[in-house]
């Protein structure tokens, strides 16, 4: 069967992105599409890596390709033209920022799981502890090495699995030493963590940020390019209370929220497995229900969970309770990074894709 490539651009058309309800070509996603000898070679702009939805996507646009007698050959470039800023972490695709209004709501457990959830699905993942005064990162991602240095004097993050790891803890000489920083000492570390560290090619660098909306948050939210945030709460008024302010930090910065997670959403009987509301019930809904963004997850207590720093990272445990929902969670905020890049593109649609990194990375 013989098809130009007029034509197989009009195919195109019948595939719908899955979250905007839009065909993929009339929002801009498809930035070039080339046949040579029976391969159709596609560029996309797409560039959530390993989110169910982009690879839906894919499949579709490889079945679409079999019908007509072609194979697929597919690349993810999502360059400056449709508003990526290619300055700052230049060799990320993708910032996402990990938040709460309140300490002690389990952000930087989240924040953790979030990482290797993603690497487990095959990303490229960095995390910056970005708590300076509660670095406790490396409790819960234990890392296998020291930082390195390379001969420009750039920190080379050391990983804990695959997960690249730099944390404010790594400069304690105990780890329960406090972090005494006035302001200015605040912000030249968070300048080091963001333009002296090696991190490489990442998918994905998760931001764990210090509670709460003061000025380390704000610097670092005006200081790189966010994709968008994550907000950690529990189902208690008062973290509920201290959730929408931060929320209304993030819109006031024109930085997009992908969603709310619920952390101790209720407790899981480790011998019974029955489910007691403990804080209440659909607490975080009234967040979603007020501020028209998506719940990414509800998150029980569970002793698996977070109950030893060592095991914090669960969604690498697949015998924990709480392994689907963590992994749900994880999916969820992927395809979130992932609709937001899109929507972002929509915007900018019609420029030339400039060179952009693969969809599968390396090192």
């Amino acid at each position: 069967m013989s098809i130009t490539e007029h034509e197989l651009e009009i195919r195109l058309e019948e595939i719908e992105d899955p979250d905007i309800g839009e065909d993929i070509v009339s929002l801009g996603l498809v930035n070039d599409v080339t046949i040579d000898d029976e391969t159709a070679r596609i560029s996309l702009a797409l560039n959530a890596p390993y989110a169910p939805s982009e690879m839906e996507l894919g499949n579709r646009i490889r079945e679409l390709c079999d019908e007509v007698g072609l194979e697929a050959d597919l690349r993810a470039q999502a360059g400056a033209e449709h508003g990526f800023d290619d300055e700052v972490l230049p060799r990320v695709r993708n910032v996402i920022a990990v938040s709460s209004g309140k300490g002690g709501v389990g952000k930087t457990t989240i924040a953790a799981n979030l990482a290797a959830g993603l690497e487990k699905r095959g990303a490229m993942v960095g995390l910056l502890d970005a708590d300076i005064h509660g670095p406790n990162v490396p409790r819960i991602l234990p890392v296998e090495s020291e930082p390195g240095v390379t001969p420009s004097e750039d920190i080379v993050p050391p990983r804990s699995d695959g997960v690249r790891v730099i944390s404010m803890g790594f400069m304690m000489e105990e780890e329960d030493d406090p972090a005494i920083l006035r302001g200015p000492m605040v912000n030249k570390f968070m300048l080091k963590f963001l333009e002296g560290v090696e991190w490489g090619r990442l998918d994905y660098l998760i931001v764990d940020l210090p509670p709460g909306t003061g000025d380390a948050t704000l610097n670092l939210l005006q200081s790189m390019p966010v994709t968008g945030a994550v907000v950690v709460t529990t189902p208690q008024e008062m973290a509920l209370d201290d959730t929408r302010k931060g929320i209304q930090m993030f819109n006031k910065h024109d930085t997009p929220v992908l969603g709310v997670v619920e952390n101790m959403s209720s407790f899981i009987c480790p011998t019974c497995d029955d489910e007691h509301g403990l804080f209440g019930t659909e607490g975080a809904q009234t967040i979603v229900d007020k501020y028209d963004i998506p719940l990414l997850g509800q998150i029980p207590i569970h002793p698996d969970f977070g109950a030893e720093g060592s095991e914090g990272a669960l969604v690498k445990d697949d015998r924990s309770p709480v392994q689907d929902t963590l992994e749900e969670f994880v999916a969820e905020t992927a395809d979130r990074v992932g609709e937001t890049n899109r929507r972002t593109v929509a915007e900018h649609k019609g420029g030339e894709p400039d060179n952009a990194l693969p969809t599968e990375t390396e090192d």
